[in-house]
């Protein structure tokens, strides 16, 4: 069995920007299908930060009450505990959005609402289970892109095709667009820890290294940061791994104990981009048109800042004719620069992020500084919470 669609814009990737630009798209009054490879949205070890800027944009376009009846976590401040001493690194109560928070919420609820979000239009389609394999081309133009579902082969054509498939997209190979990037100097190695009743971990410990926790209820989440290329799973890196988030935290001593290699899940982390975004008939957005480290959390907030600048610059376009060349560098070009920013900021933070220091030595320049000029928190607030260039719908 054949599935054949023609729509105005076919998305691979439903993830948080694939689904985002779905929406703003469908406001439009255009048609999107959304292509996922995966059945469900209940993957482990995603980003789960949504920024103020998100929360503006859902506030926008009528989620933001649905958004907060899902389970979430509001911080206004992003603070972090070096060898016990507590510091403030970013401050979001001064914020001009309605909502003056970091949220964190569980990525899968968050694809949820944008999911059922669209579902409500009638020009919207969701292919689960279905892995895109090539594009289809004429005249030198990519028109659509053919897959396997669950029922078969599928074909979608489209005037655009968005690929939001992530840093490892087979759709931006098969486009023949290959990123560029420094290596990263981290990697990052994701557990869950039990949690026991009433217990509570600073949000972000350092001293030796970093520890992130993201309280899930029912257990601990950890992103524990280490130096790039040193993780290989075996019992040394077990026992080296334990050591290093027991002098960090003495308090989860006896919870890592138990922790495996099995448990593990290592994320490489690497920050690059595309030099070009498109050819053709087709645009990288997110992930797979520039790959950012966990560092700030911004990964998810910049893929949609690109989804929303995309839907505003593209969308008027597809209502007439399909976009040109000219009109997908438009896109390029409006993003490229809070990219770079961003990932220069990033590539800053690597050093005092994965810093080895004995007990008693002095905070890294960056902690001092927020340390002794308090102010600056509002600054990194902004950057945090906005991103570099922030986009609107109109």
């Amino acid at each position: 069995m054949s599935i054949h669609i023609d729509t105005d814009c076919v998305i691979v990737g439903g993830g948080p920007a694939g689904l985002m630009l779905a929406v703003l798209l469908l406001r439009q009054g255009l048609e999107v299908t959304v292509v996922e490879k995966h059945a469900d949205f209940l993957r482990d070890f995603r980003g789960d930060t949504i920024h103020p800027s998100t929360q503006e944009l859902l506030a926008d376009i009528g989620l933001l009450d649905e958004f907060l009846t899902r389970p979430h976590a509001d911080m206004p401040r992003v603070s972090l505990s070096w060898q016990g001493t507590e510091l403030t690194l970013a401050d979001f109560t001064g914020l001009p959005t309605r909502r003056k928070v970091m949220t964190f919420m569980p990525q899968w609820d968050f694809l949820d609402l944008l999911a059922d979000a669209a579902q409500r239009h009638p020009g919207f389609r969701l292919l689960r289970s279905t892995r895109i394999d090539a594009l289809v081309r004429e005249h030198g133009r990519v028109v659509g892109v053919t897959g396997t579902g669950p029922d078969g082969d599928v074909t979608v054509r489209a005037p655009l095709v968005v690929d939001a498939s992530g840093r490892d997209s087979d759709v931006r190979t098969a486009a023949g667009l290959t990123p560029v990037g420094k290596a990263a100097a981290m990697d990052v190695l994701w557990f869950r820890l039990t949690k026991h009743a009433g217990e509570v971990y600073p949000f972000i410990q350092a001293g030796d290294g970093m520890i992130i926790t993201i309280d899930r209820d029912d257990f601990f989440q950890i992103a524990h940061v280490i130096p790039a290329g040193t993780w290989t799973g075996s019992d040394d890196d077990i026992d080296r791994m334990r050591r290093r988030v027991a002098r960090i935290s003495p308090r989860m001593t006896d919870a890592v104990a138990s922790v495996t290699a099995d448990d593990v899940h290592l994320l490489r982390v690497r920050v690059e981009r595309l030099r070009r975004w498109y050819i053709d008939g087709m645009l990288c957005i997110g992930d797979s048109a520039h790959a950012m480290s966990p560092a700030g959390g911004v990964g998810i907030n910049l893929a949609i800042q690109d989804a929303v600048a995309a839907a505003r610059m593209l969308g008027p376009v597809l209502r007439v004719r399909a976009p040109e060349i000219t009109d997908l560098r438009r896109v390029q070009r409006r993003r490229t620069w809070p990219v770079r920013v961003t990932q220069f900021m990033q590539r800053r933070l690597q050093g005092p992020l994965i810093a080895s220091r004995e007990p008693g030595a002095p905070l890294p320049l960056p902690l001092r500084m927020v340390r002794d000029h308090p102010r600056l928190t509002r600054l990194t607030g902004r950057f945090v919470g906005l991103g570099a260039r922030p986009e609107s719908i109109d």
